[in-house]
């Protein structure tokens, strides 16, 4: 029982990097500490620092992710909550990213914050708190996944729709049963690629980032410098504050935030690959910290050009997607409109592709642990593939069902976002609230340690998750007048929370032990 206890101890490892002779050693010492965590080594370590920190900027796509949920900020108080909210989330998630971090570098397993939650709470509750943490975890990175495959979908008819017909409407009408099939092709792609090309991912997700940078400069350069409707005065771009939501202003504002917790709702997702990443306790809390400065600095390199040739706004908020609006009446072409918008949707394949392989290795860990029914299936690795193929394929099934919500509300997108940011924002939350509790005294030793920093990050991380919650909840608009326009991520969010409430009172009750002791 000693030696059991012993291996549970906080465990850090320390290594340089210059010499490739070095690799197998930093190779065997990640593998040695998730052995001394409890579990046995089965996926291939091939991701280096910069590999896992261009993963984690693929997962937030941050061009893509502002563009698809633009129609937020522009209801919710335009240039102001677009261009000041983005800003002010993004501090807030560098808190979150620093945060999480930091307890990543002493507990970095594909488990994530589910792990983490189990081995910082007290004996008498971890387990309630460990099963709590992984059914959001596990909610918010399949609901995530939805929504960016999802809101491809409506990007992609937003993006054919620069082009018109004689009557000055859409070339695509966009009906229910298209845009399902459409998102039905986008996720089954995605799905094939993750798990038929698992070893290409590491270049292709390099690929993304200079696709990024490259397709941004052109967008931002092309709308500027052609500008056919003119540019907007810096007064409008910075201080211009619209309200079209139909809540008062200050509430307005705070709904509109939508956009950038969702663009930035991935921070906590990397965690779920450290089981292959050769330095998990070092690269992965670095990459989280780092990428949130590089997309902070991306999403305002990307807003602020298209604020500066934005249309009149009521005629924006009457789109699902304004951003190619935007753009073709920047250009005053369809065809070169069109042409500007393929490297977001690129890149908006690109994400799906990255959430897709996160999600299989968050449900796979929590799969191991006996914490979902049919764990059995669940946890089983494709060796020829080196890929959770099963628990890919569980995700892949549940997103098509939810899915087809959408027949029935084309606010579907919203509840799916909504709920991605409420499920994960809320498991980011728990480690962080239950190392504050044990006085943060299980990160003394990381090495990844925020010092003096550290009750602030944890603070301003904790009181972003109780505002996240209910405020995502909300409809966009008010008042609702149209039952299909109604927000239902808590509907989402409350049935996903019944079901593993009821599988955990009918089977984890008795039989959940949670990780490996």
């Amino acid at each position: 029982m000693s030696s059991d206890t012993e291996a549970k101890k906080p465990v850090s490892i320390k290594g340089n990097a210059s010499s490739p002779e070095h690799g197998d050693v930093q190779h065997g010492s990640a593998d040695e500490l998730l052995v001394s965590l409890g579990y046995t080594p089965e996926l291939a370590r091939n991701r280096s620092t910069l590999q896992v920190a261009f993963m984690s900027f693929v997962l937030a796509s941050i061009p893509y992710g502002l563009a698809t949920t633009l129609y937020y900020p522009l209801v919710g108080g335009g240039p102001v909550t677009i261009i000041w909210g983005w800003l002010a989330v993004s501090l807030i998630i560098l808190c979150v990213a620093a945060s999480l971090g930091e307890i990543t570098s002493v507990y970095p397993t594909a488990g994530g914050v589910y792990y983490q939650t189990f081995m910082l709470a007290p004996p008498k509750w971890k387990h309630i708190a460990a099963w709590t943490c992984g059914w959001l975890y596990v909610i918010g990175n399949v609901t995530i996944t939805l929504a960016v495959n999802f809101g491809t979908t409506l990007f992609l008819v937003g993006c054919v729709n620069v082009f018109e017909n004689a009557d000055g409407e859409g070339v695509l009408a966009g009906e229910p049963y298209q845009v399902f099939l459409i998102f039905l092709g986008i996720t089954l792609l995605c799905n094939a690629v993750s798990s038929l090309g698992n070893r290409w991912l590491p270049i292709l997700d390099t690929f993304a980032v200079f696709w990024t940078f490259a397709g941004v400069i052109a967008i931002i350069a092309c709308v500027l410098a052609i500008a056919k409707e003119g540019r907007r005065d810096a007064a409008f771009v910075f201080t211009h504050f619209e309200v079209n939501s139909g809540w008062t202003p200050g509430w307005s504002f705070f709904v509109g935030l939508l956009q950038a917790a969702y663009a930035t709702s991935s921070t906590g997702m990397i965690i779920s690959m450290c089981e292959e990443v050769r330095e998990p306790a070092t690269q992965v809390p670095k990459a989280m910290v780092l990428t949130i400065c590089l997309n902070t600095l991306a999403g305002l390199l990307f807003m602020i050009p298209l604020v500066f040739v934005l249309p009149d706004i009521q005629g924006l908020i009457l789109l699902a997607q304004p951003v190619p609006a935007i753009i073709q009446s920047a250009v005053g072409n369809s065809g070169g409109a069109f042409a500007l918008l393929i490297p977001l949707l690129v890149l908006a394949l690109i994400c799906g592709i990255g959430c897709t392989t996160a999600t299989s290795r968050c449900i796979y860990a929590f799969a191991r642990d006996g914490a979902i029914p049919g764990s059995k299936w669940w946890k089983q690795i494709n060796h020829s593939l080196d890929v959770p193929l099963n628990a890919m394929m569980l995700s892949m099934v549940v997103e098509i069902v939810l899915g087809a919500i959408y027949f029935g509300s084309s606010a579907a997108f919203n509840a799916f976002s909504g709920v991605g940011v409420i499920a994960l924002t809320a498991s980011y939350a728990i480690p962080i609230v239950v190392s504050m509790i044990d006085g943060r005294k299980a990160v003394k030793t990381a090495n990844f340690n925020l010092g003096v920093l550290g009750w602030f990050c944890n603070i301003v991380s904790t009181c972003w998750s109780l505002l996240a919650i209910p405020l995502f909840c909300m409809p966009t608009t008010v008042p609702v007048v149209d039952p299909t326009t109604m927000n239902y991520a808590s509907v989402v969010f409350v049935g996903f929370t019944g079901i593993a409430a009821v599988w955990y009172f009918a089977w984890g009750r008795k039989h959940y032990t949670g990780p490996p002791m």
